[in-house]
């Protein structure tokens, strides 16, 4: 069986981080490797992780707790990414969670599709009602047609490619630099992974707004996307703005 490994970076995340932890002991496939990658939290999530421990192990899961200071989501997941002995990687954000059957249908794409970069649809959480973010791969590479958290990566050239630690936007960075490099990217409409709204790419201030289009436009920029990419970012985050 195709081995999959999924990262999870957590800190202080004793609130949110077991409906992740068992979405992921939930799965119906059964080749799983899990990585909890914690930047030395102060409350209990590193307690709430290690509680799961004989669960995994009764599973057959591989199933690691690393806690240690970190430079942030990024750097953690680099560590995460570096150990994962998978053939496919995923990343399961400490406050989202995976579908029962996410693993179980990555796979089946991947041995039908032999995929490079993959992702499918995303159910985004907000209190005005939940929405669907559906994946295409579109000529056009906007953020509005890629999850990151429904996104899973040939490990040989995820571990290539580590993020760049440069912004908040580092996981839509290593996206556009595999697209450069011609990576078979495979999408699904099914939707395999929820995601909580709000953090630090949702703040909703004028500020806030501008300094996101400044990331988003760095990024096209550094991997040779023009103008166009530049007004579709704009378009969105004052889009956002306006209708926080």
């Amino acid at each position: 069986m195709i081995k999959v490994s999924v990262v999870t970076v957590a800190y202080n995340s004793e609130k949110t981080i077991a409906k992740t932890i068992e979405s992921v002991l939930n799965q119906t496939y059964l080749e799983i490797e899990y990585l909890i990658i914690d930047g030395a939290s102060k409350d209990r999530t590193v307690q709430i992780a290690k509680s799961y421990q004989k669960q995994f192990d009764d599973k057959g899961y591989t199933y690691r707790i690393i806690s240690e200071p970190d430079c942030g989501m990024y750097d953690a997941l680099n560590k995460g990414v570096a150990l994962a002995q998978g053939e496919i990687i995923g990343q399961i954000n400490s406050d989202d969670w995976y579908e029962n059957n996410a693993l179980q249908r990555v796979v089946e794409t991947y041995e039908k599709e032999k995929f490079d970069v993959f992702w499918a649809d995303l159910r985004i959480i907000k209190p005005t009602g939940n929405i669907i973010k559906h994946a295409k791969n579109s000529w056009f590479a906007s953020s509005r047609y890629w999850n990151h958290p429904t996104t899973f990566i040939r490990a040989e050239l995820y571990k290539a490619n580590p993020y760049a630690l440069i912004s908040m936007y580092d996981d839509y960075d290593l996206f556009l630099r595999l697209r450069n490099q011609n990576a078979k990217i495979v999408t699904l409409n099914e939707v395999l992974a929820d995601f909580n709204f709000g953090g630090m790419s949702t703040q909703k201030n004028w500020k806030e707004t501008k300094n996101r289009i400044r990331l988003k436009c760095n990024n096209f920029k550094r991997n040779g996307y023009g103008w166009l990419y530049y007004i579709d970012s704009i378009l969105i985050e004052v889009a956002k703005y306006l209708l926080s």
